[in-house]
């Protein structure tokens, strides 16, 4: 492993973690969902865009200009993906939206299929086959709870991720530091049109400015640097972290702690992805 590899997972490893803090920071909050969404989407199109005036010397407009399609449709898509992940932790508990949100190669996979027309090797199949028992484990035992419909947002989210980074994947020059911008513009406009409430006291204004102008900025700009030398199975591999982490910050914290069968399909979810993962690394090699 020479030392750009090996900087680049240390870098994309970082940028997991921290942005495996933002669910408790969710968590944190008494706001409805849209109103945690207005908020951070402005925060966090601020900070980011404040970022690529700092670092393009005010060439931000020609960032822009270049990549609109791509910037406006997969900014979109997340911006609208953030919303339903906000939804979902604040619907469900933290361990079913994230094992939810780890099936997101098997919806990448089939979006793939869908749009281009590419087929998935043997293993994808394998599993997604097994994703989907994992998945159908956590939903079963939650039919007709308050988790349940939790669930469904962290599927319509997962859903709306993979699409955008299957269709990302022919704009690899476009900035996604402008991409994530536009998501949190997304974000804050449809949550302006939607939320009934912005009234927000010091203590989740507080919160708000942590995670808006800190933890999602940095986690993205951390990830996007790291990842640009690794391999797509290694970030894969890279981001079970988050799925791991996220529920153990909200039980230390809050003490929230999930039901048997997300344990049950959430471990087959993620010993997939594992065993998946460390399969392309070990063919490529």
């Amino acid at each position: 492993m020479n030392t750009i590899h090996l900087k680049a997972i240390l870098i994309t490893s970082l940028g997991v973690l921290l942005m495996s803090l933002e669910s408790l920071f969710i968590k944190l909050t008494s706001i409805n969902a849209l109103t945690f969404s207005f908020y951070i989407g402005v925060f966090m199109f601020a900070t980011i865009n404040s970022i690529l005036f700092i670092r393009n010397k005010g060439e931000i407009k020609k960032i822009y200009l270049e990549g609109l399609k791509p910037i406006i449709i997969c900014g979109f898509l997340f911006g609208i993906s953030n919303i339903f992940f906000i939804k979902a932790i604040k619907t469900t508990t933290v361990a079913n939206t994230v094992m939810i949100f780890a099936s997101a190669p098997l919806f990448s996979a089939l979006f793939t299929y869908v749009l281009y027309r590419q087929r998935s090797g043997k293993n994808i199949f394998i599993a997604s086959f097994f994703i989907f028992i994992g998945l159908f484990i956590i939903f079963s035992s939650q039919l007709g709870s308050g988790d349940f419909i939790g669930n469904i947002y962290a599927l319509l989210c997962v859903n709306l991720f993979a699409l955008s980074f299957v269709i990302l994947a022919k704009y690899r020059k476009v900035d996604r530091f402008a991409i994530t911008a536009f998501a949190g513009f997304s974000s804050a406009i449809i949550s302006f049109f939607l939320a009934k409430d912005f009234q927000i006291d010091l203590y989740t204004l507080g919160i708000l400015l942590i995670a808006g102008t800190f933890i999602s900025p940095v986690s993205r700009i951390l990830m996007g640097i790291g990842t640009k030398n690794l391999p797509a199975s290694e970030v894969s591999l890279l981001m079970i972290i988050e799925t791991i982490m996220a529920p153990i910050w909200v039980w230390i914290v809050l003490k929230e702690v999930p039901v048997n069968s997300t344990f049950i399909g959430g471990g087959i979810i993620l010993l997939t992805l594992f065993l998946n993962s460390i399969y392309i690394i070990k063919n490529k090699t």
